[in-house]
């Protein structure tokens, strides 16, 4: 009981983050792109409460206005890997045979790398810009939900329900799709919730190396890269957005354990 409040909870503060990111044009107190340069660096104070960047412009408006980017971004990575590794690792526990060693090497490959360095890579090959850190950060991530929703399927394949199924003359794709992926939806959506952190962070991480998001678009991880030499000076310049992504991650995180829980069956 004390876990489903929590996950009612936790998802009224995940809606009201996802409306202020979709909203936040409409939630800035100025705009966040209007440089003045007789504000630059200023403080926080009552009027510019998280102080302003080297331009002039309000930190507050610009960590409202990355959310969107940072946020979005974020969930729409998630979704695209877990959709795809779901389908992918579904298709190969089920079929079996050459399509199955050869996709599951293919994943190998993906996972043999360490994850950042290969995004880095790819992220340098297309250039910078938001939609191809995505794109660098989604070519390594589908292994991982591949190889996860290929173990479901093996103990789910051999289930009489499945066998059913099998002789009421249901195809491969009707089995994969109405069967046995509605069965194994449960901890991919656990790791997806846990991973929306994780992706954040790594987008964040892409953008601050001048691979993700392009100045100056209001994105937390530009943001602080942005401000990186400042830290001594001025340090709200690189504090805000970082606060930001930490308040974010955190929040997500708790959403993804709580998930965990109330799935649990052992949970009562």
């Amino acid at each position: 009981m004390k876990s489903k409040i929590k996950l009612i909870v936790l998802l009224i503060l995940v809606g009201l983050m996802l409306l202020c990111a979709a909203f936040a044009e409409q939630l800035t107190p100025f705009d966040p792109y209007e440089q003045d340069l007789s504000q630059a660096l200023k403080a926080p104070d009552s009027t510019h409460l998280l102080g302003t960047d080297r331009y002039g412009r309000d930190m507050l408006s610009r960590v409202i206005m990355g959310s969107r980017s940072s946020v979005f971004s974020a969930l729409f990575l998630v979704g695209v890997i877990s959709v795809v590794g779901l389908v992918v690792g579904s298709f190969c526990g089920y079929v079996g045979g050459k399509a199955d060693a050869v996709i599951m090497r293919i994943s190998d490959v993906f996972l043999a790398f360490p994850g950042m360095v290969f995004a880095l890579a790819v992220a340098g090959v297309l250039g910078g810009g938001i939609s191809n850190a995505v794109t660098a950060l989604a070519c390594i991530s589908w292994p991982k939900y591949a190889r996860l929703a290929r173990g479901q399927v093996l103990t789910q394949k051999g289930m009489p329900y499945i066998e059913a199924a099998r002789l009421s003359g249901c195809g491969t794709a009707k089995i994969i799709f109405r069967h046995l992926i509605p069965n194994i939806a449960g901890p991919i959506l656990v790791t997806a919730s846990l991973d929306i952190g994780t992706m954040m962070m790594e987008i964040a991480g892409l953008s601050f190396l001048g691979l993700g998001a392009v100045p100056p678009a209001a994105e937390w991880g530009s943001m602080m890269s942005s401000g990186r030499s400042m830290l001594q000076t001025s340090p709200w310049v690189i504090l805000a957005p970082g606060f930001a992504i930490f308040i974010t991650v955190v929040l997500f995180n708790l959403l993804g354990d709580t998930i965990r829980d109330v799935m649990d069956p052992r949970e009562s």
